[in-house]
């Protein structure tokens, strides 16, 4: 049953370069339920782009790795 709640990366974001320019790195963290989600702020429309759940330390780690981001550049949002 752990399948059901597992959120996939989606394969076609992870080929869209950041653009530190365009986006700004952000986790949007709940305020009710905790729920952490990693992705990038359009810095033109607002709009968030989802690219992963992070339900720990290792998977923000990994968020950083993939888009090499800095630590002190990720923001979070309630």
């Amino acid at each position: 049953m752990k399948w059901l709640f597992k959120k996939e990366v989606r394969k076609e974001t992870l080929k869209t370069a950041y653009d530190p320019k365009e986006k700004k790195p952000v986790i949007r963290s709940s305020i009710c339920t905790g729920e952490k989600v990693a992705g990038f702020r359009d810095l033109k429309t607002g709009k968030f782009e989802e690219i992963m759940l992070i339900r720990n330390d290792a998977d923000r780690e990994e968020y950083l790795k993939m888009y090499g981001i800095k630590p002190e550049e990720l923001t979070t949002e309630y």
